[in-house]
């Protein structure tokens, strides 16, 4: 099945049209789409009418499920939330900070895909942020320190019980977040990291999942790191995408921050998420 790939004109980004997403893809349609993927970072499908089921078969042709651990799944299902916001909710927009997903975790996931079931009529827009971009663009001197920083990553910051959402989060939500001590664990990643499939450097997650420096004290760490962030969001390596109903947009967390936006108080908002697990195929 031939697509169409049209880009949108920003530093990343494109739609795809062409094919069925409630029909199962063929390898040559999936193989397409990897490497439009591949090449612009975040692609949207416009007017797909998935159900869960569609969107799991999709997931699963990139890599496995990845693991959400902070969500609750939406009913009878494992392995896809409901990134929820009623008309009527009063809490901090849900993920409208710089980050790329679970970066946390040992084997952070490669990808993320959300479906848009209820959309409002303005706002709601979602920011991507360019990594391999933004590196490329760094001062010599601060692209060689990241070049060797070693970075330790905790999601305490959101998810801890002291964290944004835990305790102290008391506004009703429409999502299902879990906080938990598991919070409080630590990773250890390269801030710059080597994309597996097209081999760029790119720098990697911010200073929301990331703690510190390893051997750097606290403060000086932090002073480098956000030095690091005054670069990784800078308006001219962004996308902002806005969202119809029955779209599914996918990117590729390797390699992009993104952040939720606000805009749309008195209107619904859900769109069902999976994420695309850690693929040791494709290292």
């Amino acid at each position: 099945m031939a697509i169409t790939v049209t880009p949108s004109g920003q530093i990343c980004g494109a739609a795809v049209t062409g094919l069925d997403l409630t029909a199962p893809m063929d390898a040559q349609t999936v193989a397409d789409v990897r490497s439009a993927w591949l090449e612009h970072k975040v692609l949207s499908f416009p007017d797909q009418p998935m159900s869960d089921d569609d969107l799991e078969r999709f997931t699963l042709s990139f890599g496995p499920f990845g693991v959400d651990p902070f969500f609750g799944a939406v009913d009878g299902r494992i392995n896809i939330a409901a990134i929820h916001r009623l008309a009527d909710e009063t809490a901090s927009i849900f993920a409208e900070n710089w980050h790329a997903d679970w970066t946390f975790q040992q084997y952070p996931p490669d990808g993320t895909c959300l479906f848009g079931k209820v959309i409002p009529p303005a706002g709601g827009n979602t920011e991507f942020v360019d990594q391999a971009a933004v590196y490329r663009a760094l001062p010599d001197d601060l692209r060689a320190w990241a070049d060797q920083a070693i970075v330790i990553h905790s999601a305490r910051g959101g998810y801890a019980p002291d964290g944004m959402y835990g305790d102290a989060d008391t506004e009703p939500r429409a999502m299902k977040i879990i906080t938990s001590d598991e919070a409080y664990a630590t990773h250890r990643h390269p801030l710059v990291r080597v994309h597996p499939e097209t081999g760029q450097r790119t720098l990697y997650s911010t200073v929301g999942y990331i703690i510190g420096v390893e051997g750097l004290p606290e403060e000086e760490g932090r002073a480098k790191l956000f030095e690091i962030y005054g670069w990784q969001t800078r308006e001219e390596f962004r996308y902002v995408h806005q969202w119809s109903a029955d779209m599914l947009v996918m990117w590729d967390n390797r390699w992009l921050l993104h952040r939720a936006t606000g805009g749309y108080d008195g209107h619904e908002r859900l769109l069902h998420r999976t994420t695309v697990g850690y693929n040791a195929a494709v290292r």
